[in-house]
């Protein structure tokens, strides 16, 4: 593609301020420079591509421009002029917000050929999108995924390192989704990817919207501005006649479906549907280690469907889960039983609710639960299969709102029976600092005995050397993740590893069975 073709589109944004051509060449002949890629990261950068100096929180892609010309980069998209420079510069007003516009046009525009589906809310976007690839993969439609533990563009899962990546590593993913035949893709869309661009480029047909609860308060400041990020999805980012599936037992249920466009259906197992409303309502008939079985009403116009829904996946949430994937399915004239079908093939999902037991020892499950409403949940689902102790091993993330530091210190000593808190990602503070308000907040419901064990590892082998075998060790916080973040470095770790390791060190078996 040529450089120029990229132009008018910025000035329709009005975000074109200049282009400045090197020493000896003429605007002209900056215009007919091929470009076949557009890249953010130098470590990433190729021949003949477009390198965008992205000011982040850390970093400022001005900085890295020369690097990204040794790596191949013939032109790049700036904020402010860089003197000296042997390529041409796309000067605008902000390159973030740019950036998927160029990146998908590059691409070929790669969302505008796929069945694009959203899913945002701030617990259940992991779980809720497997299912829904699941249902779509048993519709017969090849699925790539984007979202918090792994990028899939056709070929095979790759651990991801954010839940909505930058919109040009988007664009790309979706090219690479089209180019391995993927029919469909499902993401995750985070608060920030949509306040900050990532998704720009790409447009959705159907979007879910899961539940609102406080977390990234850090950045948004107040509830109200998290629900204005949420909301950009349904606003901003639809194609025409698109589906919106929403929670209507949550509070701000009602204020999604006001902005909605097309298509909605509810969901819920709460509140009972108007006639004039399309709503998937979900009965639990029964819940148990295994999972859930749930009688499923679908209304629509004048017409209700029955069916019953077998969820493999354990806990109230996963069927709040599995009703939003039903409803996307149903939604979206995907037949009944192949969204039975679909729910039932997501046995586990990594992080979540990750479950292991020992021969003679403790079962253990790992989740990835790190907001109070999370942590809640899934010691709610933990203690309807716990039949002794729950041991819970967690701590929270540095750098993040501290407000939810006490209340989760609180929930845990609520819910749980033991415990340890410990390391998270602290980031730039000190992790006993983290450590101790949350211990605050468990003193203040009545907790006086939790231990702070600051080294994860010792805090996991602690709770299970000393739970019995009729007790369940819940480690939350981490789930998939692979690694701690201290400062700006990327300790190795794994929450299932150190289980095993600990399993493999005490001699204890693993049982093949889930908890019990």
């Amino acid at each position: 593609m040529k450089l120029d073709s990229i132009f008018p589109m910025l000035e329709s944004h009005g975000e074109l301020e200049r282009v400045i051509p090197p020493d000896g060449m003429t605007l002209e002949r900056c215009g007919g420079i091929e470009i076949n890629d557009c890249f953010h990261d130098t470590r990433k950068t190729k021949a003949n591509s477009l390198f965008a100096c992205v000011v982040g929180k850390c970093h400022d892609g001005h900085d890295f421009a020369d690097e990204a010309i040794r790596y191949g980069a013939v032109a790049l998209l700036c904020e402010r002029e860089l003197p000296g420079k042997t390529v041409p510069q796309i000067i605008v007003k902000d390159v973030r917000r740019v950036l998927g516009y160029i990146s998908a046009k590059i691409h070929g525009n790669p969302a505008n050929s796929m069945f694009m589906v959203a899913v945002t809310g701030t617990n259940g976007k992991t779980t809720t999108t497997y299912m829904i690839r699941s249902i779509l993969e048993s519709a017969g439609y090849k699925t790539g995924m984007i979202g918090t533990v792994s990028y899939d563009t056709g070929k095979g899962a790759v651990e991801a390192d954010r839940t909505t990546p930058e919109s040009s590593d988007v664009q790309r993913m979706l090219a690479e989704m089209l180019h391995n035949d993927c029919a469909a893709c499902v993401m995750e869309a985070s608060s920030h990817g949509l306040v900050l661009g990532r998704l720009s480029g790409c447009l959705f047909d159907a979007a879910v919207f899961t539940n609102l609860t406080e977390e990234h308060l850090d950045f948004h400041k107040d509830m109200e501005t998290y629900f204005s990020a949420k909301s950009l999805l349904f606003t901003k980012y639809m194609k025409d006649k698109s589906l919106a599936v929403i929670n209507c037992d949550d509070p701000y249920g009602k204020r999604f479906q006001e902005i909605a466009g097309g298509k909605t259906v509810l969901y819920g197992i709460k509140k009972a549907p108007r006639q004039d409303e399309t709503f998937l309502y979900g009965k639990i008939r029964s819940m148990n280690i295994t999972g859930s079985s749930v009688e499923i009403r679908y209304f629509e116009g004048k017409s209700c469907s029955r069916f019953s829904l077998e969820i493999p996946l354990v806990g109230r949430y996963n069927v709040y889960n599995a009703l939003a994937a039903g409803a996307f399915g149903l939604g979206s004239d995907i037949d009944a039983e192949t969204v039975r079908k679909g729910v039932f093939a997501v046995k586990t999902v990594p992080g979540r609710l990750e479950k292991l037991r020992f021969e003679g020892g403790p079962s253990v499950v790992v989740d990835y639960a790190h907001t109070p409403d999370a942590l809640e949940k899934v010691l709610e689902a933990v203690r309807e299969i716990c039949k002794g102790d729950i041991w819970l091993v967690f701590g929270l993330g540095g750098d993040r709102y501290k407000g939810n530091r006490p209340i989760m210190g609180k929930i845990a000593a609520q819910k749980a029976d033991r415990l340890i808190i410990t390391m998270d990602n602290p980031r730039s503070e000190d992790p006993l600092d983290i450590a101790e308000a949350i211990k605050k907040g468990a003193a203040e419901a009545g907790c006086l005995d939790a231990e702070i064990i600051i080294d994860r590892k010792d805090a996991v082998y602690t709770a299970l050397d000393r739970a019995k075998a009729e007790d369940v060790v819940l480690v939350t916080g981490k789930g998939p993740e692979r690694y701690i973040i201290i400062g700006e470095k990327l300790i190795p770790y794994n929450d299932m590893e150190t289980i095993e390791d600990w399993g493999r060190k005490r001699g204890r078996t693993k049982c093949l069975e889930t908890v019990s």
